[in-house]
């Protein structure tokens, strides 16, 4: 006997490699679009002064990345499933490293805010491109539930780790500084990526949807930019021709999408019902925690008068429970299916939000801790559920465009929620930031029972649905 292994046993060998690989290419780079999202949540004060922005440009400067992956997800999963998911994710990542290192060399808040749209473009193509790898790298329901884990823990970790970051990088070297040192992180994960990652797509390319992108892509920023123009000041009249301009364009992609043989997103989709509660889960977890968590560190800052470093830590007691649950999710039992985990995992996020809300009465800062730590274990349990969710709620073939409508959805809720806490904030009575914080998450904990209450009747066991050819 030669004692060498078996044809079969090294191929197995090779493809776990590989497997292993992709997930720690994929969560990373997941991580690093979650601390390019949270950038300016440290470097706002010093960026503004050093630019000049006004409060509506301080504005634009935190939503122009969040604008730039809902318009480009959609048509980033298309483009990932059609023409190869591997090039989409390093394509994004070289795009938003060569944004960020752009970014640290501007000189005015329009380009940094036109970059910012760019990085958020070229974080969509991770974010979309990064499920649909995983899904073809673990195939097997049980490893893939342990793969989704890991990546729901890297949104947690990147959330963590991201204001801390900056905060560090801005006291070396100034604000610029951040985003220079970040691009250059995504730059040589990208020619990481590019050398490791092995190529999958769908199979037959469907014909670019120049129609579907345009619509979509202006209907989602229409509404976006709505948003974030209402939190100015007497800019009523654009806010409601942003959101008619929106709806008029997302009206005219449903009608494209309807007439196409090989539509971008087939709309049959959203009959099933697996599918329509993995996006209604993950647009009300964004409506709900990240609103409500994404302002919590500048509502401590300017209650309480704390630094931004010590604020980001105070945050952790959210962002990083979250990842720590999201990476213990694989632990729980086989009972525990996705659609429980959604719907308990809203709820429970729910009562934590409401928990922050009268944290001045629990004792000041300290309050906060206590509603922020359920809030981030519930979330943790719910990033994992969604991911999971939103792979086996589509054919196999849709893989990236099933994660790319979770995370439009997730985005477009953050933006909502974001709104509506930043009005309350601005127009609590009496300038009061903590009253305004209590009704910000009192209505916040509402959306995030109302998702709980539709995701539990979309989520009930049934009939399962015929796929969609």
């Amino acid at each position: 006997m030669t004692g060498t292994s078996s044809p079969k046993a090294h191929r197995d060998a090779g493809a776990q490699r590989e497997a292993t690989q992709a997930l720690t290419i994929v969560s990373l780079a997941t991580a690093l679009v979650l601390v390019v999202f949270t950038l300016p949540l440290t470097t706002l004060a010093a960026t503004s002064e050093a630019l000049g922005a006004g409060a509506g440009a301080q504005a634009w400067i935190l939503s122009a990345m969040p604008l730039g992956c809902a318009i480009g997800l959609l048509p980033g999963g298309a483009l990932a499933d059609d023409y190869g998911r591997k090039r989409v994710f390093v394509a994004g990542l070289a795009i938003m490293g060569a944004t960020l290192a752009a970014g640290g060399l501007a000189t005015g808040p329009i380009p940094l805010i036109l970059l910012r749209v760019a990085q958020g473009m070229g974080g969509s193509g991770i974010m979309a491109a990064g499920l649909g790898l995983l899904a073809q790298s673990f195939p097997d329901p049980t490893r893939r539930r342990h793969a989704t884990g890991i990546w729901a823990m890297a949104l947690g970790a990147g959330v963590a780790a991201g204001p801390l970051l900056a905060a560090a990088l801005e006291v070396l070297g100034g604000w610029a500084m951040v985003y220079l040192v970040e691009g250059i992180i995504s730059l040589t994960l990208a020619a990481a990526a590019h050398r490791v990652l092995r190529e999958s797509h769908a199979g037959t390319p469907r014909p670019l949807d120049l129609g579907g992108t345009i619509t979509l892509g202006g209907g989602i920023a229409s509404l976006l930019a709505a948003m974030t123009q209402a939190r100015g000041t007497n800019s009523g009249t654009l806010v409601l021709g942003l959101i008619a301009l929106g709806l008029l364009l997302l009206t005219a992609f449903v009608l494209i999408e309807k007439r196409r043989a090989a539509p971008m997103l087939n709309l049959d989709l959203f009959r099933r019902p697996d599918f329509t509660g993995a996006t209604l889960g993950a647009y009300f977890s964004g409506a709900g925690v990240l609103g409500l968590m994404s302002v919590s560190a500048t509502v401590l800052e300017r209650a309480y008068g704390l630094s931004p470093v010590i604020g980001a830590l105070v945050l952790m007691a959210w962002s990083a429970t979250s990842s720590v649950t999201a990476m213990g999710a694989r632990y729980l039992p086989e009972s525990a299916t996705p659609p429980r985990i959604i719907v308990a995992g809203l709820l429970a996020c729910g009562i934590g939000q409401f928990a922050t809300g009268f944290a001045d009465e629990m004792g000041g800062v300290i309050g906060f801790i206590p509603g922020m730590l359920l809030a981030g274990a519930a979330n943790g349990y719910l990033n994992a559920a969604l991911g999971q969710q939103a792979i086996a709620s589509v054919p196999p073939r849709d893989a990236a465009i099933g994660s790319g409508a979770n995370n439009t959805a997730r985005y477009l809720g953050s933006a909502t929620g974001l709104t509506l806490v930043a009005l309350m904030i601005a127009n609590a009575p009496g300038g009061d930031i903590l009253a305004g914080w209590r009704q910000a998450a009192i209505v916040s904990a509402g959306l995030s029972v109302l998702g709980a209450v539709l995701c539990l009747v979309t989520l009930r066991p049934r009939r399962r649905e015929p796929e969609p050819s």
